[in-house]
């Protein structure tokens, strides 16, 4: 076990001994949830009711497609749900905003203790996140869903803002000497993503032509797609993927065509880290994705058996940060240790 892992444990462990403590009542009446284990307490020897983690199931309910950047996400969920003793109902809906509607509906019916939700198609996804609100179960929004989550009634937010991690992208961008970026879209339908787009072009100094390149599911599609708007206009001399595999067939696309221009992109995988550490692509922009699994499930863990809430109406953020040639070999390990 990793120093980190050895600070969170010791950090919920000193949580869980709040949440019993904080439970405790003077008739013995049972928790919030209706379960409770009794233990002598007090020097006149009262019971302590404790609300029962084990019987608490949390969803957690993505548009993921169970690629490398999802697989980390996931991780960190098991992780937390294994430290604090709940049980994890994980589903992915590879962008499809129609399933992942109907995972939300099937978690309110099944009576879910909390549910944890990326909200990348707000006007499909907003119905179901409310109406589980309104059945009394706590929703926190994660990676997607920054602009939306007050609105459904969600306790937080818990990722990065998208516009202001795009900002960083397009100052960087300015630093590097390119004048024409193209901002390559992996997922047509997520506002998230092209709220990077929009970030971007608020602080590159530059021109920024956004447009959708295929779905990471189809690389060879993908790489096509940014081969042909490369070849279609010479004056782009910068690529943004806003997403680590796009990224990647950003730079492949480049290459085939002989073009030596910047490359970027968002999040990490172990193949963007070594291209950044080889010095083929610029940075990539981290927010953290593992802290986006692990931390709604011991928020949804502290509200249903302590009643504690965090971020006062603002989003947690867990980005951006920067993963550049001169901190590569540090995030490295912890790719390869599965964390980041």
């Amino acid at each position: 076990m990793t120093k980190l892992f050895k600070l969170l444990a010791l950090l919920l462990a000193l949580v869980m001994v709040a949440a019993a403590c904080g439970d405790s009542d003077d008739d013995g009446e049972a928790g919030a949830d209706g379960e409770s284990a009794e233990a002598e307490g007090g020097e006149d020897g009262e019971a302590v009711e404790q609300t029962q983690a084990g019987d608490l199931t949390f969803y957690m309910i993505t548009h993921s497609d169970d690629g490398p950047f999802w697989s980390v996400l996931k991780r960190g969920a098991e992780a937390a749900a294994e430290d604090v003793g709940v049980e994890l109902v994980w589903q992915g809906s590879n962008n499809d905003p129609g399933v992942q509607a109907s995972d939300i509906e099937a978690a309110v019916a099944a009576g879910a203790d909390g549910i944890a939700s990326s909200l990348p198609s707000p006007d499909q996804l907003t119905g179901p996140l409310t109406e589980a609100v309104n059945a009394g179960i706590p929703v926190y929004t994660l990676n997607s869903g920054v602009n939306d989550y007050q609105a459904i009634g969600a306790t937080t937010h818990v990722g990065q803002t998208e516009v202001i991690a795009g900002n960083g992208a397009g100052q960087r961008f300015n630093d590097l000497g390119a004048t024409h970026v193209l901002c390559g879209i992996q997922e047509q339908d997520n506002v998230a993503l092209s709220e990077r787009c929009d970030g971007l072009a608020e602080t590159f100094s530059g021109t920024v032509t956004a447009s959708f390149m295929d779905l990471d599911a189809d690389q060879t599609a993908q790489e096509a797609a940014i081969n042909a708007a490369l070849s279609a206009d010479d004056s782009i001399d910068g690529f943004l993927g806003v997403g680590p595999v796009i990224a990647m067939s950003g730079l492949r696309a480049a290459q085939s065509l002989g073009r030596d221009i910047p490359v970027a992109g968002f999040d990490i995988t172990p193949e963007i880290i070594d291209a950044i550490e080889a010095g083929d692509v610029a940075f990539t922009v981290d927010q953290q994705q593992y802290l986006q699994g692990y931390i709604p499930i011991v928020l949804m863990f502290l509200e249903a058996t302590n009643a504690n809430t965090l971020g006062g109406g603002l989003p947690i953020l867990t980005g951006p940060g920067f993963v550049t040639p001169e901190n590569a070999g540090d995030v490295k390990a912890l790719v390869e240790a599965g964390t980041r």
